[in-house]
């Protein structure tokens, strides 16, 4: 039976991808984003294989489930874009371009989109989620020294980045927990 759900699947796999490939890339921002949305929505029509409808009938159940999936994505993007937001919002204090100044808030989310991901990972779990080293370490499976280290070194890496654009750190904000 595992080899007729694998041939049905692969038929309507090899029947549809384009026409969902292409649904996916008209409605992305990105190429990747197309692609994580039509692999989801492959992996969705694998796991409930056996209520794939048969035909022409297929395509369009596909259809609903891309369009879903695109559903879930812009959901993630926009969460994912307010996070940024309230992270921005959180940190914009202790950053100013003069002491009169208060800081450019768009190029305070530009210096935290640039750093690498696991910085940007690090200094979220600061700001937003509230931890402490010894949780970060757990969270992170790693020792709290090397918690303190990383953490040290993200926050030199978005203090510089934010330098490069004119804006200064107070320094006193942005010391360790």
């Amino acid at each position: 039976m595992d080899d007729d759900r694998r041939r049905r699947f692969e038929a309507v796999y090899q029947q549809t991808y384009e026409q969902i490939l292409g649904y996916a890339v008209r409605r992305c921002a990105t190429p990747e984003d197309a692609a994580d949305v039509v692999a989801e929505t492959f992996a969705t029509a694998w796991r409930r294989v056996d209520s794939l409808p048969r035909g022409d009938e297929a395509r369009l159940w596909l259809y609903g489930v891309a369009r879903n999936v695109l559903a879930n994505h812009r959901r993630g993007q926009a969460h994912r874009q307010s996070r940024l937001a309230t992270l921005t919002a959180d940190i914009a204090d202790v950053y100013t371009r003069s002491p009169e100044g208060t800081a450019d808030r768009d190029v305070i989310a530009r210096a935290f989109a640039g750093l690498p991901d696991a910085d940007r990972e690090l200094l979220a779990l600061v700001a937003w989620e509230g931890l402490d080293h010894g949780q970060i370490a757990t969270v992170l499976d790693i020792s709290r020294n090397a918690v303190r280290i990383r953490l040290h070194r993200a926050r030199k890496r978005l203090s510089q980045a934010l330098e490069d654009d004119g804006i200064t750190a107070n320094r006193f904000a942005v010391e360790p927990t």
